[in-house]
């Protein structure tokens, strides 16, 4: 098992701390447990694609303001809460600010196990993407200022002519930039291009949600 699988458990309740890490090492995750937010958010084990399954009320920072930390934190680390009985409107709030799936103990096995399996396919997107935006951004960060206004044009659908035109070049200066714009970006058709500039310019998608606990 990676480092990105590994699944943090955030509890205060040491029962149930011992009960989740059991039934998740039996299934083959590596779990490392803490007591509060405040330990694991002191860990050097953070690791981006892994998971966090944390109660939501815990002394302290509690579950919703550690999913905020992550957040800042900008970790691609995808985070499951678990709450008590009339818990509910704080899970909805928990999964409005990004998190995967929400958990209302007492819960099944399956339904943990469940879970985490989602949560961890959610994160490793969202590390994939995460690298492929980082990559994109790193790529136009070599072009010059006149190349990225080359580029902008290009992706506006304008015509080299029109580019010319617009940047009181001639047609054959912009078709050079053209070409460089292309060999640097490492992009073989203006489709290419588009990508890896929405690619840049966007940043870590969120998580997708499920409607575990929802209905």
């Amino acid at each position: 098992m990676s480092d990105s699988n590994i699944v943090h458990v955030v509890d205060d309740d040491e029962a149930v701390r011992d009960s989740v890490r059991f039934l998740l090492e039996a299934s083959g995750y590596t779990v490392i447990s803490h007591e509060t937010a405040e330990s694991f958010m002191a860990t050097s084990q953070i690791s981006p694609g892994g998971c966090v399954l944390t109660d939501i009320r815990m002394p302290g920072l509690d579950g919703l303001a550690l999913q905020r930390r992550l957040r800042e934190q900008a970790t691609p680390t995808a985070v499951i809460v678990m709450t008590g009985h009339g818990e509910v409107p704080l899970a909805v709030q928990a999964m409005k600010n990004g998190a995967v799936d929400f958990l209302e103990k007492p819960f099944e096995e399956q339904q943990l196990l469940s879970a985490v399996e989602r949560a961890l396919a959610a994160a490793h997107e969202n590390k994939r993407e995460s690298a492929s935006n980082s990559q994109a951004r790193a790529l136009l960060a070599t072009l010059t200022p006149r190349e990225r206004e080359v580029l902008d044009g290009l992706v506006a659908g304008h015509s080299t002519k029109s580019i010319a035109l617009t940047l009181g070049a001639s047609p054959r200066t912009i078709e050079v930039h053209r070409t460089r714009v292309m060999a640097k970006l490492q992009a073989h058709s203006l489709p290419e291009l588009v990508r890896i500039l929405q690619n840049a310019t966007r940043t870590s998608p969120p998580l997708p949600h499920s409607t575990l606990g929802l209905n």
